[in-house]
């Protein structure tokens, strides 16, 4: 057993990274390990349905750190190791190995695990989930071989892969239980954008429809069978219907767990020594009122950061809006905010000359609560200091593109 605990990091992705550079970089000099079950250092999730996918951005590109970053900044990074237990009361962490290290402060950055389709014939070759940079890579292989590829789940991982088989000149069909892709996310009022971007670009797109099985030959998927009976023809299957927050070590050790590992605005547990970031964090936010888990990059990156200073003893803590972002075919679009269990009562569109240039605000009793910039650029910031201001605005100024947006952001401030 380890005889000089420090802290340790279980999760080898990007808030773990983070975490381990922001200790670094606010001066802590104990001992660093991290400990990640895959056999590659810290990477970019983004890439793997965006560029990396489509063959536009070398392997090297996605990674958190160049490989000797880790050395040279007295990180002990350990991947291929699997943490199987912790003990809270001991301090202490277990391997799949057997082997038992120690530590002061914990940071629990696990993340999470794609949902696995339950239907007869999940199993045949073919059946591609999306989450590592393997699962990208195997994907990119079968584009290359398959002619017809089905997609079932039309969230952000079904519609960026549906884009990226067809800028490879693969044959989509994509399937979605909802009314309209993203409708729990968008909106009635905002989700044709996405469904009508797709169906422009040559995918068939279905609705309303429920998977029932997935037949095969020899092992391998051939096509969809829906509900209702009917059959899609495809040589390759993408499932993508959400993702699991990694909760097990947490449950098992005791911590509190609902949706993800309870935390305080600190990103603490109800371990005073232990935390957790990313995914795998359902953070209480003081600027909403409430918990929040977020599945986006930038919030493993400043989970990540946060996590690290308030692991020496800083309070760190951020309420900033929750962002992300999408690039299919030519459309790029930035999302800023949280769509509270209040919902909104207003969608506003902000359209400009191009057509295919616009910005979209949700809004609660006249304050903007979310905003979605589509192909412009150089605007969430304003759309977050909009939001934070938590101010009425005069909506009908809003619509109007002629009025700079930074006017209003720089009205909310003052």
């Amino acid at each position: 057993m380890t005889t000089q605990p420090g802290f340790i990091i279980v999760g080898g992705g990007l808030a773990g990274a983070l975490a381990a550079e922001t200790l670094r970089e606010e001066g802590f000099d104990g001992r660093i390990t991290l400990l990640g079950e895959e056999p590659h250092r810290p990477y970019e999730r983004p890439p793997l349905s965006k560029d990396y996918l489509q063959g536009k951005a070398a392997r090297d590109s996605i990674f958190a750190h160049p490989e000797p970053w880790y050395a040279d900044h007295a990180v002990e990074l350990r991947l291929g190791t699997a943490v199987t237990s912790l003990d809270p009361a001991l301090r202490t962490v277990t391997t799949a190995t057997g082997e038992q290290l120690g530590y002061d402060k914990l940071l629990l950055t696990t993340g999470s695990t794609p949902r696995r389709l339950n239907v007869p014939g999940a199993d045949l070759d073919g059946v591609h989930y999306l989450r590592s940079v393997d699962d990208s890579e195997r994907i990119k292989a079968g584009f290359d071989q398959a002619h017809r590829v089905a997609i079932i789940g039309a969230g952000w991982i079904g519609l960026e892969t549906a884009a990226a088989a067809r800028n490879a000149g693969v044959d989509v069909t994509l399937l979605e239980r909802s009314e309209l892709p993203l409708l729990h996310v968008l909106g009635p009022e905002t989700a044709p954008i996405f469904a009508d971007l797709h169906r422009d670009h040559g995918v068939d797109l279905r609705s309303q429809v429920a998977v029932a099985e997935l037949s095969g030959r020899n092992g391998a998927v051939t096509g969809v069978i829906l509900s209702d009976g009917s059959r899609i023809e495809a040589d390759m299957v993408l499932v993508g219907v959400g993702i699991t927050p990694n909760t097990q070590l947490a449950a098992q050790a005791g911590l509190d767990v609902d949706n993800g590992i309870l935390v305080d605005e600190h990103l603490r547990s109800s371990d005073v020594n232990i935390f957790a970031a990313g995914d795998v964090a359902n953070a209480y936010n003081p600027r909403l009122g409430r918990h929040l888990r977020v599945e986006h990059w930038a919030n493993a990156r400043r989970q990540g950061a946060v996590a690290g200073k308030t692991m020496l003893g800083q309070d760190g803590i951020d309420v900033r809006p929750s962002y992300f972002f999408t690039d299919q075919y030519d459309l790029s679009m930035e999302y800023t905010g949280d769509i509270g269990p209040s919902g909104y009562d207003r969608v506003i569109f902000r359209r400009h000359a191009d057509p295919r240039e616009l910005i979209v605000f949700w809004l609660h009793k006249q304050r903007v609560q979310a905003g979605m910039n589509v192909n412009i650029w150089d605007v969430p910031d304003d759309i977050e200091r909009l939001i934070e201001s938590a101010r009425p605005v005069n909506t009908d100024d809003l619509v109007d593109p002629g009025i700079p947006l930074e006017s209003f952001a720089q009205a909310a401030t003052t």
